[in-house]
């Protein structure tokens, strides 16, 4: 891990215990860069500065901010920006925070990013159990519309902007950005096919829509502040800036934590006494899941793999969701499977076959195998369901669906098998494996010298 100060980008008001008002993020600087934009840049100008960056979207995919922006067709209006606010994979509660404890600075980041691509109107949908969320972000919409600083003719400018504060109801799957824009017309959230349906060509009411995560806007304002170059020198040469990671599990010190992208390692996150100081109770790390639950699982001998995607990517596994979990000698793998798939199984929405029938029947069976009525054959069939949602079992995963719930589900059943099956087959009795794995994660082996820091 550098040495060097590295700023913090989207948590410098999280100690501040009134750093949700707008008082307090005006006087820290808060909304100088949008007054900087609309007063002196053209919106071009701001969409180059986002490029330049190289932002990589923080809600899962890492695609390009603003090579994203720029998919939406020119002149063709009305366009929307949505917010994708519905933080909703096991482990994950960054964005939750971010909503919490700097309102304000979402706010700015989506008045510029609809500056920058020519929106009217933004939506924040936020998930429906994140009351505090929900009341933090009202009362500064309330706020920044009192000030002027979101309706018509922003900061005496011919910029103007509506914002709309959308609660969703707990649904999952709309985390995907096509089941969202379904929730926000008011239907049942379930993925739409792509193509035809790519957000910025026909998005929120058929018309061009740039979704982002609550995260990636947060960036927004320092980047227009302090240019896209002074952001693209912080971090790896592919992943540019900060980043936001949710540590939770069995360490000491289980929270958020802005790092340098790129640049720390899981060994410094897990581990530093800046960070989540070590695993509890003196314990021993037994596994880790480095990108949220749908993520295949990591283990001792990729500590010193550094939080950049095309490391972890190489790994065989993903950053994803920016949450990791770290699970220490005392955890059962088998349970610990059977928790994460049953979450994935119960969310499903039901419009793929191979999500909605192999969730549930990988849910029955790890259930069955716990109640202590394991089968030998059961851990082969586990892996067989597996291989029918996601052939090959290899990540990132062969699409059978429409989204990747189901294959996500693959995830937790190939990495406990495959690291910990001497469990699987204590509780069934014996076992065979004969269906083939090639995920890189799930054929890790462990060190054969070292030991736990």
């Amino acid at each position: 891990m550098t040495d060097r100060e590295i700023p913090r980008i989207v948590s410098a008001r999280w100690d501040l215990a009134d750093g949700h008002t707008l008082e307090r993020y005006r006087e820290t600087g808060g909304y100088a860069a949008l007054e900087k934009a609309v007063t002196t840049m053209t919106p071009a100008q701001v969409h180059e500065e986002v490029k330049a960056a190289s932002l990589l979207g923080r809600g899962g995919a890492g695609f390009p901010a603003g090579v994203k922006w720029g998919f939406t067709p020119p002149g063709v209006f009305p366009r929307y920006l949505v917010v994708n606010g519905d933080e909703s994979e096991p482990g994950t509660y960054k964005d939750r925070i971010i909503m919490e404890r700097d309102p304000h600075l979402l706010i700015e980041g989506v008045l510029l990013a609809c500056y920058a691509i020519g929106a009217a109107q933004a939506f924040l949908y936020v998930r429906g159990e994140m009351a505090l969320a929900q009341e933090r972000l009202a009362q500064a919409l309330n706020d920044a519309y009192a000030a002027g600083l979101i309706g018509r003719n922003i900061l005496g400018s011919d910029f103007s902007v509506d914002v709309v504060l959308h609660w969703g109801a707990g649904a999952y799957i709309v985390g995907e950005e096509t089941a969202l824009i379904e929730s926000l017309e008011g239907l049942r959230g379930m993925p739409r096919l792509k193509p035809p349906f790519f957000p910025a060509a026909k998005g929120l009411y058929m018309q061009p829509t740039v979704v982002n995560n609550v995260e990636t806007l947060s960036n927004l304002p320092w980047i227009v502040a302090n240019g896209g170059a002074a952001f693209a020198d912080l971090g790896a040469e592919s992943s540019k800036g900060t980043r936001l990671f949710a540590v939770s599990g069995h360490v000491r010190n289980p929270g958020v934590f802005e790092v340098e992208f790129g640049t720390t390692t899981f060994r410094d996150v897990i581990f530093g006494e800046r960070y989540a100081d070590g695993i509890r109770d003196g314990n021993r790390l037994k596994a880790f899941i480095p990108g949220g639950a749908s993520a295949p699982w990591f283990y001792e001998e990729h500590l010193d793999l550094p939080l950049e995607a095309g490391a972890v990517g190489a790994a065989g596994s993903m950053l994803g969701s920016g949450a990791i979990v770290v699970m220490d000698e005392t955890t059962d793998a088998v349970k610990a499977a059977w928790r994460i798939v049953r979450f994935f199984a119960r969310e499903s929405c039901g419009k793929c076959t191979p999500c909605r029938e192999g969730t549930a029947w990988l849910e029955k069976i790890l259930r069955r195998i716990l109640d202590g009525h394991g089968r030998p054959a059961d851990v082969d069939k586990l892996l067989d369901i597996c291989d029918n949602i996601s052939p090959s079992i290899t990540f990132p995963p062969k699409q059978t669906t429409i989204c990747p719930l189901g294959p996500s589900a693959v995830s937790p059943i190939a990495s406990a098998i495959m690291r910990f099956r001497d469990e699987f087959y204590a509780y069934c009795g014996g076992g065979e494996i004969t269906v083939p794995v090639n995920g890189k994660a799930y054929l890790s082996t462990p060190p054969t010298v070292g030991a736990n820091p």
